[in-house]
């Protein structure tokens, strides 16, 4: 069975990533890029889906030890563990070299006290645990063949095979270091350069050291920071440019429910406000990157543009369910792909817009044809702002004219007039000044509800929406206009967790709700930092710094976050990292830094 969501350790080379259990499980890794394939599919299944256990031997009834504690080394993303045994204390070190060649996934043993029996054991399944590959010798390494792949087994230890699992059992004293690495290959080239485990750690280290340095971010909050841009550079697919939501397909929102996605994929609107994130903390390459790649992406089809494209800007995600696959925790269906890709979502055009504007006024260099994107995203919104659309949550039930769509539409229309109004840009300022002035009006009148003094999650309705909460962020309204402070008093009082955390939107048990899905989910917490934000706004600070410092309390010990929160079970939940945490994380710890209350 694998491990809580939040027992799980992020290693990654920027073109894939693994989680590392406690225990010293691999539960789950797709090669060659986030979006392939999973060779170890655990995390969603069983060990028949694919591991690789490494860590001190025991009964083969017993349930492998967990860490006696773990941590990065540094400001880096090597992982160290370390289990203190009767017989005394190893250390073992997990990481991905930034690639230059065949991916790689590297783990050394080192003996620290006394001598420690250790174990590896590797059980490699294509496909997502679906095939069994042909394991072979090959010029005296081991290898793994399935199809198009090979994944290339090297170390000094002893291995044997039983059970279609390979096994090594060895045993470390101080100063002992044995190396193990696993290097993925196309299955018709040749065999990837042997590794060279300890210049590997070393580079590694050097690559994320140097990374570091540029952050320009030195407030109270820095250690959470500088994990969260980790974590987000992490998720970025290097030869491209293109962000991750998560690396992770399925892990539920509802455990035991069916509301679990696939998110190895960029979406517009997450990749749009890391760019932000990145931009306010120094991080212009990435920034620069990104935008490329949303340039290319788009290419020269703006009218048709998607909520999201695969990492090098493919359209076509189709979405399947892996009925092999039982779930984690029994949380089936387990989907790859994702069919929201082709959804109306108008708030995109203002994510997109916003993300661009932040680019332009920073001083990334200028491009002529992002502007020229941004002028025909404002086209297409002329004639279609006021349609229905799915919303930001992706709902799959019947579209609406929800209220956060028709702000942010607001936004990419006000965002590019200032581009205009800068002389950066050419375009009908004035007619443009009305549409943003109606879209305005139209938002007041109709996502208002004047008795409860609040706006609406879509026209006419009565629910809430936890993404009302960015209207004085985006400068809609002012944040001391008397229906932005509704608004929020509204969402605390109707939306809020038991422990203060904040809901998306209402849902309805096993009836579907507003999104068309049956089951609830727990508390979202990119909207709980947006919380903490506008408290922040509105001057009640010290609510917004203990509303900021319990969302620091959710995050595992390595300083990583999921999705949600789910308050009756007491642990994270949703896929895993998330982007869309991480970077509202980064967002409030700079507010709350402005705000001169907690030094900086």
């Amino acid at each position: 069975m694998a491990g809580r969501i939040e027992d799980y350790a992020l290693i990654g080379d920027m073109q894939t990533a693994a989680l590392v259990c406690r225990d010293g499980t691999v539960d789950w890794l797709c090669l060659p890029r986030f979006d392939s394939h999973a060779i170890f599919a655990g995390l969603l299944g069983t060990e028949e889906h694919g591991f690789w256990r490494l860590g001190p031997a025991h009964a083969a009834d017993a349930k492998p030890p967990a860490a006696s504690r773990r941590s990065y080394r540094g400001d880096s993303l090597v992982l160290e563990s370390e289990w203190d045994t009767p017989r005394g204390t190893v250390r073992v070190t997990d990481f991905m070299p930034p690639r230059d060649g065949a991916p790689q996934l590297i783990r050394i043993v080192e003996g620290v006290t006394g001598r420690v029996p250790m174990r590896s054991a590797l059980r490699m399944r294509f496909s997502y645990g679906r095939v069994v590959p042909w394991v072979h010798r090959n010029e005296g390494r081991t290898v793994a063949v399935a199809g198009p792949d090979s994944v290339w087994f090297d170390t000094e230890a002893e291995t044997y095979g039983k059970s279609l699992t390979t096994y090594a059992d060895f045993t470390v004293a101080p100063g002992d270091r044995i190396a193990f690495t696993i290097s993925w290959q196309p299955s018709h080239k040749e065999p990837p350069p042997l590794p060279e485990p300890e210049a590997s750690l070393e580079a590694t280290e050097e690559f994320w050291r140097e990374w570091v340095e540029h952050c320009t971010y030195h407030g109270p909050y820095r250690e959470a920071v500088i994990r969260s841009l980790i974590t987000l550079k992490a998720l970025t697919y290097a030869p491209t440019g293109g962000i991750v939501a998560a690396p992770t397909t399925s892990l539920p929102e509802d455990i035991g429910g069916v509301r679990n996605w696939d998110y190895r994929y960029t979406w517009l609107r997450d990749a749009a406000i890391t760019l932000s994130s990145l931009l306010r903390t120094g991080y212009r390459e990435e920034a620069r990157a990104w935008r490329e790649w949303l340039l290319r992406a788009v290419a020269g089809d703006p009218e048709n543009l998607q909520i999201m494209y695969g990492i090098a800007g493919e359209r076509e995600l189709g979405e399947a369910e892996l009925d092999w696959l039982p779930g984690y925790e029994a949380s089936a269906p387990v989907r790859v792909g994702n069919g929201a890709a082709h959804q109306l979502q108008l708030d995109v055009y203002g994510e997109v817009t916003e993300a661009l504007h932040l680019a332009h006024m920073t001083g990334l260099a200028r491009n002529d044809y992002a502007s020229l994107l941004q002028l025909k995203l404002i086209r297409y919104l002329e004639d279609h702002w006021q349609e229905p659309d799915e919303g930001i949550w992706e709902v799959r039930g019947p579209r609406r004219h929800f209220v956060h769509s028709k702000v942010m539409a607001w936004v990419a229309v006000d965002r590019t007039i200032k581009l205009i109004e800068s002389g950066d840009a050419d375009g009908p300022l004035e007619r443009w000044k009305e549409l943003r002035d109606d879209i305005h009006r139209d938002v007041c009148e109709k996502g208002y509800d004047k008795e409860r003094n609040t706006f609406t999650q879509s026209y006419g309705s009565q629910e809430l929406d936890a993404s009302l909460l960015l209207i004085p962020q985006m400068g809609f309204l002012p944040p001391d206009d008397k229906r932005v402070i509704g608004t929020i008093e509204a969402i605390q009082r109707e939306l809020s967790t038991p422990d203060g955390f904040i809901l998306r939107y209402p849902t309805e048990g096993s009836h579907a709700g507003v999104d068309g899905l049956p089951g609830d989910e727990g508390a979202f917490l990119a909207c709980s930092f947006w919380m903490a934000d506008d408290l922040a706004m509105i001057g009640r600070v010290d609510e917004a710094r203990k509303l900021f410092e319990k969302l620091l309390a959710l995050r595992n010990d390595l300083g990583l976050l999921a999705e949600e929160w789910d308050p009756r079970l007491q642990r994270q939940v949703g896929n895993f990292p998330q982007a869309f945490s991480h970077v509202p994380l980064i967002d409030t710890a700079l507010r709350l830094t402005a705000s001169g209350a907690y030094g900086g």
